[in-house]
């Protein structure tokens, strides 16, 4: 029995990273066919993926610098995505949209699932670039363009979850993740994830 259902959750957790608007009608369709078990391992995909970017965007900086960034990073991505929630939800009711609650926050959970594993698959090309580019400014400029890019494949995740549950609606929900880039920069700010390329660069 026990096995049976991890069988059958590690295949809804396979649908969700690779077929994330399969995974999200379903749950739409269907009521509630997941158990609290998948949301949980979609949960901890993405903190493993920006906890353990965040160990690396530390790495020039020694132990304590890497277990502050990766700290830091999980909770800076966590509110900027967890913050706006209401605010979507709210506004996408207002303005047309019969999406349960419980389906919005699945279709944030898969994209923000989507992002740990793409920050993961990232991970090797920061990795070398630290250790083989002594220019905080270069690898600076690594870390932001891999940011950029997660973001990028994320919004399309999100975009194109978001138009399948609601085809008329399209990808408007979409505006939705400027809220996140915005919240997420100021928190970067103030969390200093990038404290340590200044603080290098400027001496």
């Amino acid at each position: 029995m026990i096995r049976d259902r991890l069988r059958q959750n590690l295949t809804f957790i396979h649908e969700a990273l690779r077929e994330p608007e399969d995974f999200a009608i379903r749950w739409h369709v269907e009521g509630r066919p997941y158990s609290w078990s998948v949301f949980a391992a979609l949960a901890l995909t993405a903190i493993a993926g920006t906890t353990t970017y965040g160990l690396i965007l530390g790495l020039s900086g020694g132990p304590e610098e890497m277990f502050r960034c990766g700290g830091a990073f999980t909770l800076a991505a966590g509110i900027a995505w967890s913050l706006p929630l209401p605010a979507l939800y709210i506004l996408n009711s207002l303005t047309g949209s019969r999406l349960r609650a419980s389906t919005t926050f699945l279709a944030a959970l898969v994209t923000t699932s989507w992002g740990g594993l793409a920050l993961l698959a990232s991970i090797p090309i920061a990795w070398f670039f630290t250790i083989a580019v002594s220019n905080v400014l270069v690898l600076l400029a690594v870390h932001l363009a891999v940011f950029a890019s997660v973001g990028v494949a994320m919004a399309d995740v999100f975009s194109r979850v978001m138009e399948r549950l609601e085809p008329r609606r399209g990808r408007l929900p979409a505006w939705w993740l400027l809220l996140v880039g915005i919240l997420g920069a100021e928190l970067f700010h103030a969390l200093g994830l990038f404290s340590f390329f200044f603080h290098a660069a400027s001496q």
